[in-house]
């Protein structure tokens, strides 16, 4: 094993007792450094994107799967140790750690190259401890090379919002050149937007936040409206990524014949009665969508660094996570959140 780090704590915020982020769910603890398995690469953590999935477990929308866990799965940082079996990075490599932290790699589902719904997959910041911290453990197997040439806090957004989006985007089978819907429009939606945009799609936004369609707009959306409103044309393809189930048949019922909603989120609220004839009929359909898998995560990177995606990017100090929790609980963040050392 090769080795940069002291044996002095570090930092590190916690989930101690799930709640509503005004309980202060958060907690801001010290930790002896971790120590790499043979497997591992240890990172000295750039930054850290805040995503929703952090809020749900901070609330308990998703049940903690062990106690005391360290959030955050949008990991920039720099390799200060690697195990004994790891030959792909090397001390001083940057390096990012996503979502997806483990499958099985023999499951059928792995075996079709369906890793997302492998029953034995892990993940970062809720099987194991995430970037919410000055030092992170991130597998080797499963970490992305990073640019060395780019402020680290734009790079965070693209190792979850970036490639959910993009797996959003691509199950929602948006035709060549077709009309798509963005429901909520945070970190993950203004960089599939992005995506989409670039490949040629008319996109029209529908989000309860002024500044988020102002943001819109200047991406390059063709309308942007309030998230109960109907788009001014019948839409190819719609995405959700708000967690609000109440928006499903509001987003079915605006999808053109043959039309496909795909919802991001990994919580949702519960979603009202749906009347067959006005949201299903005409071969409209509804996908969910499930984490990502690493094929994604390569393919949307390269994709992000040609067509040149902009992040609009809030940053907080790593000492201020729970305030960065608090403002996306509220929608006070324009883009996404992003936490940095210092």
């Amino acid at each position: 094993m090769t080795s940069a780090v002291s044996g002095e704590p570090t930092h590190a915020w916690a989930v101690e007792r799930p709640g509503p982020i005004g309980t202060g769910p958060l907690t801001r603890v010290r930790r002896r450094p971790p120590d790499p398995g043979p497997g591992d690469l240890l990172l000295r953590v750039e930054a850290c994107g805040v995503c929703r999935t952090d809020l749900h477990l901070a609330e308990g929308d998703l049940a903690p799967r062990r106690p005391s866990t360290v959030p955050g799965h949008e990991i920039v940082g720099r390799v200060v140790a690697t195990g004994d079996a790891v030959d792909s990075f090397r001390a001083g490599d940057r390096a990012g750690g996503a979502w997806l932290r483990g499958t099985c790699g023999k499951c059928r589902y792995c075996r079709a190259g369906r890793e997302n719904l492998c029953p034995w997959s892990t993940y970062t910041g809720w099987d194991e401890d995430g970037g919410f911290a000055d030092l992170a453990l991130v597998p080797a197997a499963f970490a992305y090379p990073l640019p060395e040439d780019r402020d680290a806090a734009p790079l965070a957004p693209l190792l979850c919002a970036g490639i959910i989006g993009y797996r959003s985007l691509r199950r929602a089978a948006l035709p060549e050149g077709g009309r798509l819907g963005i429901y909520g429009f945070g970190a993950s939606a203004h960089l599939a937007a992005q995506v989409a945009l670039a490949e040629g799609a008319t996109v029209h936004v529908l989000t309860r936040s002024a500044r988020a369609r102002e943001l819109a707009l200047s991406l390059g959306a063709a309308s942007a409206g309030d998230a109960y409103g109907r788009p001014p044309e019948p839409l190819d393809s719609a995405i959700l990524f708000a967690p609000v189930g109440d928006l499903v048949p509001v987003a079915l019922e605006a999808l053109d014949r043959s039309g496909t909603l795909a919802v991001a989120g990994i919580h949702l609220t519960d979603i009202p009665s749906l009347n067959y004839q006005r949201h299903l009929f005409q071969e409209r359909d509804l996908r969910s969508v499930t984490s990502n898998t690493r094929q994604d995560g390569r393919e949307f990177l390269a994709l992000a660094d040609r067509i040149g995606i902009e992040v609009t990017v809030s940053p907080y100090p790593m000492d201020r996570a729970d305030q960065a929790l608090g403002d996306l609980a509220a929608d006070r963040v324009n883009g996404a959140a992003v936490l940095v050392p210092g």
